[in-house]
């Protein structure tokens, strides 16, 4: 797990060519919301705006979400725990243990962010996205990261009622938090989820004109809650001291993470692709469920304080993922090259599992009444590819 300074290059340029529009244009609308903050009935117009983008971004969500992809890595449930544990058991004892440790010595907003977003789920395109490219189990990432998000629509409000008691809106109501979230984010996941049958598809095949809804939503909602803290005064009271600090403190808790789940992949035994599963769905947070729950967990006058930790996490994850990721990569490659039995374009999927992954990889979708067709003709394939190697063998 060594990463050499071209494997970290290799990382930094994917990060950049894959999110650094959307760094530049989130950084942009925190700009645009400190001099140009929305005020008194126009702030109430744009918040219900939010509200209604986030609803539409998590029907989306679970419209894409594919039920044989999940099925078919539902089964590998001892990675799946270990994956929750560090989700929802590492990170926040990590983020309790350094908020205790730096209490006093901060902001209390800002320590209550950084605390807040460990206890977020875990990204889903992000984690399955550096899964396919670092050569891991796509099929139980996907099961993963889409688990954690289901979850985490009920378990993280009632984790932040839990730790955080006095600083969620409505004076802590855990049940409260669970049916505000319920509302707006898990009632339109189930609903897409339910009518993907219909509309699967369409929407599998749109996902390039769909993809601003994601970025959208999120911008509008880093609108509305940064336009409410300037309002209350939020860069009178952070300075650019507070961001570097903020920005060692998220450094440490990824460093953190990332080392106990890799111990614990060795200690575990898992397989090299289970492993990679663990590092990427088990280390990251999601700015998408993060914003609209803070949102809805606190006060629109702690919104632009709180998520600004998550904001400033979420892009050194995806630096540190791709740099991984990116050195993975380069190792699977090199295996590849030096194993004299596989020959490039010859490997064929052949369980039930092998199909999903790469079919997932490969943004396709294939219904479960016709999985024992593909497996046939894929075994056919193969019979073929190892017949061609043991001519290829003999004729050497």
């Amino acid at each position: 797990m060594k990463l050499g300074i071209g494997g970290i290059m290799a990382g930094f340029v994917k990060w950049l060519r894959a999110w650094d529009p959307f760094l530049m244009t989130l950084v942009a609308v925190v700009g645009a919301a400190s001099l140009l903050p929305v005020r008194g009935p126009a702030a109430d117009w744009v918040q219900v705006a939010a509200d209604l983008a986030i609803m539409l971004l998590f029907f989306l969500h679970g419209a894409k979400l594919s039920r044989a992809a999940i099925m078919q890595g539902a089964g590998n449930w001892r990675l799946h725990g270990l994956v929750l544990g560090s989700t929802y058991v590492l990170f926040p004892a990590t983020g309790i243990a350094l908020v205790m440790l730096l209490r006093g010595w901060g902001h209390p907003l800002l320590l209550s962010g950084l605390l807040f977003l460990t206890l977020l789920p875990s990204t889903v395109q992000s984690s399955i996205a550096f899964t396919a490219i670092a050569r891991g189990n796509v099929a139980a990432a996907v099961c993963s990261a889409s688990l954690s998000n289901l979850i985490g629509i009920v378990l993280t409000p009632l984790l932040v009622s839990l730790v955080m008691h006095n600083n969620v809106a409505g004076g802590g109501s855990s049940w409260h938090s669970v049916q505000t979230i319920g509302g707006q984010l898990l009632l339109p996941f189930m609903a897409g989820h339910l009518l993907r049958p219909l509309i699967g598809a369409f929407v599998d095949r749109n996902k390039a004109i769909l993809q601003p809804v994601d970025r959208g939503s999120i911008l509008l909602v880093v609108y509305s809650a940064f336009s409410a803290a300037v309002v209350n005064g939020i860069w009178t009271r952070v300075s650019a001291l507070d961001l570097v600090v903020l920005l060692v403190l998220s450094a440490a808790i990824l460093a953190v993470v990332m080392g106990v789940n890799i111990v614990v992949a060795r200690v575990m035994g898992l397989p090299r692709e289970d492993a990679i599963v663990l590092l990427f769905c088990g280390s990251k947070k999601s700015l998408v469920s993060g914003v609209p729950m803070a949102g809805a967990l606190f006060l629109p006058s702690q919104v632009g304080l709180v998520i600004l930790p998550l904001m400033l996490f979420h892009q050194l994850q995806l630096f540190v993922c791709a740099a991984l990721a990116a050195r993975f990569q380069s190792a699977a490659e090199e295996a590849d090259a030096q194993a004299p039995t596989q020959v490039e374009g010859l490997r064929v999927p052949r369980s039930d599992a092998e199909i999903a992954a790469t079919a997932t990889a490969l943004g396709l979708s294939i219904p479960n009444a016709c999985l024992p067709g593909v497996a046939a003709t894929l075994a056919v394939l193969d019979g073929h590819a190892a017949n061609l190697l043991k001519c290829e063998t003999a004729v050497q």
